[in-house]
């Protein structure tokens, strides 16, 4: 598959069979080997059923409030006013999970799942759980939720999420996670992972722009089958990420948040800078004074 912005950039889509959804990855439409992805929205009163089959899967809320009622628990009253105002809740659920969420308020959730062959406990992660940190400084500053980090116990999946200020740089210096490396002791340099960026935007008309690139560190360019993609990125938009670094910068004026999903060789983040940018992370000043936004 050659990947270009056209085909990189998914953006909301209007369904006739599925009006709920607010857009939808799959492998096949990545050209990727584990990550489905869907924004859904959900009425006060109405439900959503779903089951996570040969898949251990996630949701996560973005706002609203409603209830998670499965054959392995229930977990009621998730809510969360909006992603500006506080970290998120996370339902993991394991494979052959038969699952009905149930809105109380007008809700919007996120929901990917990613095939596996271990079996892991259900598993809720409350607000108060999750890790929130500051990263990076000057205007590469942004803050880090993590919702379900490498070291979970679940088989694949990795769930972050990311806040990047009016005018500020994120997943900068540039880095990749396209090809599984360890030492000669057995420590990961850096994983083979597939990644997903969901993006709101916190004001109407706001935007944010996406590079997808590779280098001759990267196997699709050493195929012949190089990414060089820029992409504006605006609410409720995804970017894929199959292979490549892939920095963010928010526009001035707004901030940026994005869900990122990734999955692949290991449960973990590991990774390498581009050789040209990564001097810039040792050259930091401050932090800025904006973050954390809660």
């Amino acid at each position: 598959m050659q990947y270009k912005a056209e085909n990189i950039l998914v953006c909301p889509m209007a369904s006739e069979t599925d009006p709920d959804l607010i857009l939808s990855i799959t492998p096949e439409e990545a050209g990727w080997d584990y990550i489905y992805f869907q924004a859904r929205r959900l009425s006060a009163g109405r439900s959503w059923s779903f089951q996570s089959g040969e898949h251990e899967l996630a949701i996560v809320i973005l706002s609203g409030k409603f209830s998670v009622a499965s054959n392995r628990g229930e977990w009621l009253g998730i809510e969360r006013e909006s992603v500006w105002t506080g970290a998120a809740t996370a339902v993991y659920l394991p494979r052959h999970t038969q699952f009905t969420i149930t809105a109380e308020q007008d809700s919007e959730y996120a929901v990917t799942w990613v095939a596996t062959d271990e079996d892991h406990d259900p598993w809720l992660i409350p607000p108060q759980d999750v890790a929130v940190s500051v990263r990076g400084g000057d205007n590469v500053s942004r803050q880090i939720n993590d919702l379900l980090p490498p070291g979970s116990p679940v088989h694949r999946l990795v769930l972050v999420e990311v806040y990047t200020p009016s005018g500020n740089w994120s997943s900068y210096p540039p880095h990749k996670h396209d090809v599984h490396i360890e030492d000669e002791a057995g420590n990961l340099i850096e994983a083979d992972l597939e990644e997903v960026y969901f993006y709101k935007i916190d004001k109407p008309n706001g935007y944010a722009y996406q590079r997808v690139y590779t280098d001759d560190n990267s196997p699709m360019q050493q195929a012949g089958n190089p990414i060089d993609a820029l992409v504006k990125v605006e609410n409720n938009c995804a970017v894929l990420v199959p292979e490549g670094y892939h920095p963010v910068v928010s526009a001035p004026g707004y901030t940026t948040y994005y869900l990122n999903v990734l999955a692949g060789s290991a449960q973990s983040l590991a990774n390498q800078d581009d050789p040209n940018f990564t001097w810039v992370k040792h050259a930091y000043q401050g932090v800025d004074p904006r973050l954390p936004l809660y």
